[in-house]
């Protein structure tokens, strides 16, 4: 048994981890679809914004039994390794995913990380992995899903009405693709403005600016997905207001991944969050059709963001995605017979 370093262009290795993804996936989340191979790839190069990271496999006799991805965030948050350990389902419980733990517990200590933190679905065998290994629970993600043909014309317009008059005095722009340079200031504040969602305690803000704009671009393009945005801004100062962004790419078909939405603190109790949200169902009927349901994730705790998408027909799809911390130094106390 050996573990050894291994990147997305390594061929063979990297179509293993991505058999192991796609099997723990269908096994943990059967509801929703799998993340294909090219954003699979591409997670793995690059992340959501290039944060530095490494991949580990571990081979035996027996083929690859297991993966990890551990990313080393650069900008902020220098505390925290970020972890994902993937082991084949049928290979669980044989003590793989301990040995993963350590070899990725003693990377990140080398960094000068003091915090291992990932995502387990509930009720997974990655939760009780995490119970076992010790790690303290977080705050929960909830997932729902919108149909996009559900909401009767009727109610869109009596909703959109609605939002209209409330927000009165703020107007939209949308683009696709890359952020124009003209509204790249603005990103970085609303980007920011985001940054007070609930999260855990554990993870500082992320810190805005236009190159991490640019990183979550650049991103959108390694995975062959086309960004659609659309802004709000306030007319009598002309400052961002709000915005929301979908992703749409050719897989899985008929699919739109909502990826954030936030209003400013000083421009909120004008409905614009529904107001953006309506916009961009029409933007997305107009250039997208095909795209027939549009993934959303909150976390538990944001009550308001919850209900703006169950006024719009989210319901609620898979087990919540939790999120646990383990200390670093711990690990080493970890029994081999952990299940994994």
């Amino acid at each position: 048994m050996g573990i050894e370093q291994f990147g997305a262009q390594d061929g063979r290795r990297a179509d293993a981890c991505y058999e192991i993804f796609r099997a723990t996936r269908m096994a943990d989340d059967p509801e929703l679809p799998v993340m294909p191979p090219r954003i699979f790839l591409g997670w793995l190069q690059a992340g959501f914004m290039g944060e530095p990271r490494e991949t580990w496999l571990l081979e035996d006799a027996a083929g690859v039994g297991g993966w990890y991805l551990l990313e080393l965030p650069d900008r902020d948050n220098g505390h925290l390794g970020l972890l994902e350990i993937q082991v084949a389902p049928g290979r669980r419980r044989h003590g793989l995913g301990t040995v993963l733990l350590r070899h990725a517990a003693g990377r990140a200590i080398a960094d000068g990380r003091r915090l291992l933190s990932g995502i387990a679905y509930a009720g997974s065998a990655g939760e009780a992995f995490a119970r076992a290994a010790g790690a303290a629970a977080g705050q929960n993600e909830i997932r729902r899903v919108m149909d996009t043909g559900a909401l009767s014309p009727e109610r869109r317009a009596d909703l959109r009405d609605a939002a209209l008059v409330a927000s009165a005095g703020y107007s939209l722009v949308s683009w696709a693709g890359p952020t124009p340079e003209e509204h790249l200031d603005p990103m970085v504040a609303l980007n920011q403005a985001g940054e007070d969602a609930p999260h855990d305690a554990s993870h500082e803000d992320l810190l805005w600016d236009g190159a991490r704009v640019r990183a979550t671009d650049q991103r959108a393009q390694l995975y062959g997905m086309l960004a659609y945005t659309v802004m709000a801004r306030h007319d009598a100062t002309g400052e961002p207001a709000g915005l929301t962004v979908v992703e749409v790419g050719p897989e899985p078909p008929g699919w739109g991944f909502q990826a954030l939405t936030a209003v400013a603190r000083e421009h909120r109790g004008h409905r614009l969050g529904l107001r953006l949200k309506l916009a961009m169902l029409d933007l997305l009927a107009r250039r997208e059709p095909q795209v027939k349901h549009i993934l959303t994730g909150n976390a538990e705790t944001n009550a308001h963001m919850i209900a703006i998408n169950e006024m719009l027909g989210y319901r609620v799809v898979g087990p919540a995605e939790g999120s646990w911390d383990l200390p670093a130094a711990r690990v080493e106390g970890i029994k081999g017979t952990a299940q994994s």
